[in-house]
């Protein structure tokens, strides 16, 4: 049988392993920590739990698949719970919009800002489920993106102005700036800036529309968990503690990775470690070409952020499940995120309140939240050992007197701080990038890195920073894309025995 390791065992290492090991090869997944998930990791203290990165499904269909590919059902893993409303978004004038899948209700809300905005709701939804199909239903998103396939596609994406800022075509069907800020943030959540980011990734509200948003009982870590056993069913083997340190290369083939000291050989290496890690810290320069360490740190790298995580004995229902709570400024806040690489003195943040779902996320009547401030990366001039927590300090007094989450302060039984820094130590994530290669025009499909090594062949990528980017369902298309780089690569392989009896 053929051998592939996984690096990381985060969404796309995870998807990678199980889809790989069910497509015949042996398949072992390493990770550097205790614990597996990576960007999806668990926090757990004093009866709070904690998801540390993402924390919302979108496209159950998208997990679905990633079940299936291994003969199995994710109705038998995971419990999920529909979400209505999506997001809770405060307005810093005090008014606030409950965003939805329901078309109705939407276009009510939205008309108690602008009429005409409301009006024009549906146009923009038929406008992206355009972009969806191409993406979603077409298969772009998931097989690997090279110029032929962009050529293929370019004159639709000029049709449907899938090329210009997402910011840019919301604008044109929406006057009013709350209603804008409702279709167009969504880059936000991918690393990107909605003023050029490109418009594909308009899809996600319509991806959210389509396929609701849901919450997985006991947190997000539970796909985590899900991923993995589904994974040991089928045979696959679980290193953690185990670092890898080199992605061993002869004659611009891979052979294997050293970790922990140790070297284990392999036909397929596939690397769910941040980009930039990956190639310059894990490959020696001589085997690189064409991703050489000027080359990869030319390119641009999106925000980072600054996470709390608060355990709270008491409940302030007026927050959602996910909430966001918004500066007056918008595109002159993202610019100085972005561009300026300042730490301003606004800021618009995210906050995930999984106990409104799931109680059990903390003791009894208290809170499980956790509060995401974007910031610029670690090309900025913040000193965050000596930023960290006057910064947390600021924001906990905004959410307490200006917000009016009262007794916060006094209430806190758990604080956990996670800054930029942390993202580059704890994650590998070069300069603090908390998702990686930024997702602007120049940087989408096939001028992301490749979902296969353009420098060694049998070396494979997977996470946010390829092709089609980052998110959860984007993360887990990465795997499916390069699933089948992979696949094209080795030729067709036929299943053992023993990998079909455990496959059933």
């Amino acid at each position: 049988m053929k051998k592939a390791i996984v690096i990381g065992a985060g969404f796309g290492g995870l998807a990678a392993a199980i889809r790989l090991q069910a497509q015949g090869l042996q398949v072992t997944l390493i990770e550097k920590n205790e614990k597996l998930g990576g960007h999806a990791y668990q926090i757990k203290k004093d009866g709070y739990t904690f998801d540390m990165g993402p924390s919302l499904v979108t496209a159950p269909d998208i997990i679905q698949d990633v079940f299936q590919s291994a003969g199995k059902n994710m109705e038998d893993y995971l419990d999920l719970i529909y979400l209505d409303p999506f997001y809770r978004i405060f307005y810093h004038d005090g008014t606030h919009l409950d965003y939805t899948g329901d078309s109705d209700e939407m276009k009510a809300q939205m008309a108690k800002f602008d009429k005409k905005d409301a009006a024009n709701y549906d146009r923009f939804m038929d406008y992206i489920e355009k972009i969806y199909n191409a993406v979603i239903l077409d298969g772009l998103g998931a097989r690997p993106f090279g110029f032929g396939t962009l050529f293929e596609f370019l004159p639709r994406a000029i049709r449907l102005k899938a090329l210009q800022p997402a910011y840019s075509v919301v604008k044109k069907f929406f006057r009013d700036p709350k209603n804008r800020f409702a279709f167009s943030f969504h880059p936000l959540f991918i690393g990107g800036s909605p003023f050029r980011s490109p418009s594909v990734y308009l899809m996600i509200p319509y991806l959210e529309k389509h396929g609701g948003v849901w919450f997985t009982k006991g947190g997000m870590y539970s796909v985590v968990e899900a991923f993995e056993k589904v994974f040991r069913e089928i045979g696959g083997t679980v290193l953690t503690n185990c670092e890898a340190s080199e992605i061993a290369v002869e004659d611009r083939r891979v052979t294997g990775v050293i970790a922990n000291g140790e070297y284990h050989k392999a036909d397929v290496v596939v690397s769910n470690g941040h980009f930039a890690h990956t190639y310059m810290e894990l490959i020696k320069p001589e085997h690189r070409r064409k991703w050489t360490d000027r080359r990869v740190k030319k390119l641009a790298y999106g925000m980072s952020t600054f996470l709390i995580y608060l355990g709270v004995k008491k409940q302030y229902p007026r927050l959602l499940h996910h909430t966001l709570i918004l500066s007056e400024r918008y595109k002159t806040l993202v610019k100085d995120i972005f561009d300026r690489k300042i730490l301003a003195d606004d800021f618009s943040m995210y906050l995930h309140v999984p106990t409104r779902t799931d109680a059990d996320m903390a003791p009894p009547g208290c809170e499980s939240m956790y509060i995401l401030v974007p910031v610029p990366n670690l090309d900025a001039d913040i000193d965050w050992d000596e930023m960290a927590q006057p910064y947390a300090d600021k924001i906990i007094d905004f959410l307490e007197k200006d917000f009016g989450m009262e007794d916060l302060r006094e209430n806190i039984e758990v604080l956990e701080l996670f800054t930029p820094e942390d993202f580059k130590h704890q994650r590998n994530n070069y300069i603090g990038s908390a998702w990686g290669v930024e997702p602007k025009m120049t940087q989408t499909a096939s001028f992301r890195p490749g979902n296969r090594s353009e420098d060694i062949q049998g070396l494979y990528l997977v996470g946010a920073s390829t092709h089609p980017g980052a998110g959860v369902p984007g993360v887990l298309l990465t795997a499916q894309a390069t699933e089948k780089a992979i696949m094209e690569d080795l030729g067709e392989i036929v299943k053992s025995p023993e990998s079909e009896l455990i496959s059933v």
